[in-house]
C-alpha cells in the first residue's frame, strides 16, 4: 500500500497501475457481490426459483467484452474516469457532467440504499441490534480505510473479504443441502413448500412456479422472460461491467493488458458461484421455513418481518441464524458485514474519484494536487452523511424483492448510457450533439416509467398495482431493450445530420483508430492543469506542527514534494500508463482461457435452461 504513492492522483485513484491479475479478479467479484446480493438473490430465488441465477451467469460473457474490447480503448485513451473518456471522445462539458451526476444518483438510489437495507435486515435477524447504531458503525470503519488508503487499500481488502465470503457461503450451502437431503430431495420438496396460513388468497400467489427449475422462461407469461434475460440483461450488464466507474477503475489499475484479461477471466469463474452459494440456499430456506419465508397473508408477513408484501428477503439471514452452529454463525455474520463493507468501500472510492476529477475541477480548474486529494476525501464524508439520512427511506421501501427493485431502476436509467459508450467506442461517426440528445431523451423516457411506477406502486400478487398497463405492463427487461434501441436511433440519427468529428481528435479513442500513433489533438484542453510555476520558486517551508503532520499522514498528503520530472521522463511515464502491449505467450494463454470460459457459460446455460 505504501509503494503505490497515495499522495498522487494516479496513486490514490488507480493504485499506481501496479496491480496483478488475481487481486483484480477478486476485487471485481467482491465489488459486484455485496450483501444486497446475498439478501436480494436468495430472496428472489425463494420466491421464484433459479432464473435469478441467470443474472449472474450473464456476466461470464460480458466480462470478456470488458477485457478484450473496452479496457484496451480506455488504457490507450489515458483516462482515469468514464466521464473523462466521454469528454475526450466527444468534447463539451455537458455529457461528462450528465454522466457524473447520474452515476452519483445511481450510487445513492441503487447501490448504497440496497446495501444499507440488506445489511440492516441481516443485522436485525442475527443480533436484534438497533439498525442505525450498526449501520453507522459499519460506515465509520468503511470510511476510515477508504479515506486513509485509496484504491490499493480497497483492492487488497476486497481480496481478503472475497476469500471469507466464498468459504463461509460454501459451508452454509453444505449445511443447507444436508438439511434437505441432497439435490434430488431439494427439487421435490421445493415444489411443495407452501405456507400453512393462506386465507382466501389465490393459489398462484403462494405455490412455487411450475418453471422454478428453468433459467429460460416463457417470453409472455414468465416472471423473467428469456428474451429479456438474454438481450435486455446484456444491455444492463454492458453498462455495469464495461462503463461503470467502480468496475473499470479496477481494470485500469492493472500492470498490463494481460493482467486485465486474466482478472476478468477469474471474475467470470467466480460469477459461476452465486447460483450455488445464494440461489439454492435461498430456495432451501423456503423449504425449511415455509410459513415465514413464503408467507402470503399480509398480517402474518407483518408479524414475521415488518413488511406486508412478503418476507422472501429474509431467506438467507434466516438460514444463517437458524441453521449454523455458534462459531460458524459468527463467521457468516462477518462474511455479510465484509461484503457490505466491500461494496461500500468500492462505491465511496469511485464516487470520490468522479466528484474530484469531473465536478470539482469545473469549480476549481487550477486546483493543485493536494487540494484535489482533500476534496475527494471530504466528499466521501458528505456521501456517508447522505447515506445515513437515506436509511429510513430504504427501510420503508420494502416492496417485494430487493433484487428486482435494483434491476428495474437500472433498466430505466442506464440503457442510454450503454448506447452512448457502445456507439462511441465502435462507431467514429457519432458526435457530441447525437450523444447528448440520445442521453437526454432516453433519460426522460426512463424517468417517466420510473416515476409512474413509484406513484402507483409496484404492488404484490395479493394486492396488484393499478398502474396503467400501457406503462407498467411492459416487463422492465423489455423496457430496457426498447429504451436502448430508441437511444441508438436518436444518437445515430442526430449524429448523421450534424458535423462529424475529425479523425485527429479521435486517435486511440475508438476501435478503428486504436493503433494510430500520431499525437491526438484534444477537442478541449484538460480542466485540471498542474501549476508548474510554483515548483520553480523555492519557498522556505516551516516545519508543521504535530497535529498537522498527523492529519497529513492520515490523508496520504505527505509533506515532501514529488521530484520534478523532465519532459522526457513525463513522456515515458505517459507512455507506460497508456501501454497495451502484451507478451505473445501470455496473450495466447488468456485468449485460450477466454474461449474455455465462454464454453463453460454455454454449458451451464444449457444444463439449467
Amino acid at each position: 500500500m505504501v509503494r503505490t504513492n497515495r499522495s498522487t492522483v494516479g496513486g490514490f485513484f488507480l493504485a499506481g497501475r501496479s496491480m496483478v491479475w488475481w487481486p483484480i479478479g477478486a476485487s471485481l467479484f467482491a465489488s459486484n457481490i455485496g450483501s444486497g446480493h446475498f439478501v436480494g438473490i436468495a430472496g428472489t430465488a425463494a420466491a421464484a426459483g433459479i432464473a435469478i441465477g441467470g443474472f449472474e451467469w450473464n456476466a461470464l460473457i460480458v466480462v470478456i467484452i470488458l477485457g478484450w474490447l473496452f479496457v484496451p480503448i480506455y488504457i490507450k485513451a489515458g483516462v482515469v474516469t468514464m466521464p473523462e473518456y466521454l469528454k475526450k471522445r466527444f468534447g463539451g462539458q455537458r455529457i461528462r457532467i450528465y454522466l457524473s451526476v447520474l452515476s452519483l444518483f445511481l450510487y445513492v438510489f441503487t447501490k448504497i440504499s440496497a446495501d444499507m437495507f440488506s445489511g440492516a435486515i441481516f443485522i436485525q435477524q442475527a443480533l436484534g441490534l438497533n439498525i442505525y447504531v450498526a449501520v453507522i458503525a459499519l460506515l465509520a470503519i468503511t470510511a476510515l480505510y477508504t479515506v486513509t488508503g485509496g484504491l490499493a487499500a480497497v483492492i487488497y481488502t476486497d481480496t481478503l473479504q472475497t476469500i471469507i465470503m466464498i468459504v463461509g457461503s460454501f459451508i452454509l450451502m453444505g449445511f443447507a443441502f444436508n438439511e434437505v437431503g441432497g439435490y434430488e430431495n431439494f427439487q421435490d420438496r421445493y415444489m411443495t413448500a407452501i405456507p400453512s396460513i393462506t386465507g382466501n388468497i389465490s393459489a398462484e400467489c403462494y405455490q412455487p412456479r411450475p418453471d422454478s427449475f428453468h433459467l429460460f422462461r416463457d417470453p409472455i407469461t414468465g416472471d423473467l422472460p428469456w428474451p429479456g434475460l438474454v438481450f435486455g440483461l446484456t444491455i444492463q450488464a454492458t453498462w455495469y461491467w464495461c462503463t461503470d466507474q467502480v468496475i473499470v477503475q479496477r481494470c485500469l489499475s492493472a500492470k498490463n493488458l494481460s493482467h486485465v484479461k486474466a482478472g476478468c477471466i477469474l471474475c467470470g469463474y467466480l460469477k459461476l458461484l452465486p447460483m450455488f452459494l445464494m440461489v439454492f440456499p435461498g430456495m432451501i430456506s423456503r423449504i425449511l421455513y415455509s410459513d415465514v419465508v413464503a408467507c402470503v397473508d399480509p398480517t402474518e408477513c407483518q408479524k414475521y418481518c415488518g413488511a406486508n408484501v412478503g418476507c422472501t428477503n429474509i431467506a438467507y439471514p434466516k438460514l444463517v441464524v437458524d441453521l449454523m452452529p455458534n462459531g460458524l454463525r459468527g463467521l457468516m455474520l462477518s462474511v455479510m458485514l465484509a461484503s457490505l463493507m466491500s461494496s461500500l468501500t468500492s462505491i465511496f472510492n469511485s464516487a470520490s474519484t468522479l466528484f474530484t476529477m469531473d465536478i470539482y475541477t469545473k469549480v476549481r480548474p487550477r486546483a493543485k494536487e493536494r487540494e484535489l486529494m482533500i476534496a475527494g476525501r471530504v466528499f466521501i464524508v458528505i456521501l456517508i452523511g447522505i447515506s445515513i439520512a437515506w436509511i429510513p427511506v430504504v427501510q420503508s421501501a420494502q416492496s417485494g424483492q430487493l433484487f428486482d427493485y435494483i434491476q428495474s431502476i437500472t433498466s430505466y436509467l442506464t440503457p442510454p448510457v450503454a448506447a452512448v459508450f457502445l456507439l462511441g467506442v465502435f462507431c467514429k461517426r457519432i458526435n457530441e450533439p447525437g450523444a447528448f440528445y440520445g442521453l437526454t431523451i432516453g433519460l426522460v423516457i426512463g424517468l417517466s416509467r420510473m416515476i409512474t411506477e413509484f406513484v402507483y406502486g409496484t404492488g404484490s400478487c395479493v394486492n396488484p398495482s393499478n398502474c396503467p398497463a400501457i406503462i407498467c405492463g411492459v416487463h422492465y427487461l423489455y423496457f430496457g431493450m426498447i429504451l436502448f434501441l430508441v437511444s441508438c436511433i436518436i444518437i445515430l440519427g442526430i449524429s448523421l445530420i450534424t458535423k462529424p468529428i475529425d479523425d485527429k481528435h479521435l486517435y486511440r479513442l475508438c476501435w478503428t483508430l486504436r493503433n494510430r500513433t500520431e499525437e491526438r489533438v484534444d477537442i478541449e484542453p484538460d480542466d485540471w492543469v498542474e501549476d508548474d510555476n510554483e515548483m520553480d520558486v523555492e519557498e522556505p517551508e516551516e516545519e508543521p506542527g504535530f497535529c498537522k503532520k498527523a492529519i497529513m499522514c492520515f490523508c496520504g498528503l505527505e509533506q515532501k514534494k514529488a521530484p520534478k520530472l523532465t519532459p522526457e521522463e513525463e513522456a515515458e511515464l505517459k507512455k507506460q500508463l497508456t501501454d497495451t502491449t502484451e507478451k505473445p505467450l501470455w496473450r495466447n494463454v488468456v485468449n485460450a482461457n477466454a474461449i474455455i470460459l465462454l464454453c463453460v457459460a454455454v454449458f451451464f446455460h444449457g444444463y439449467f435452461g
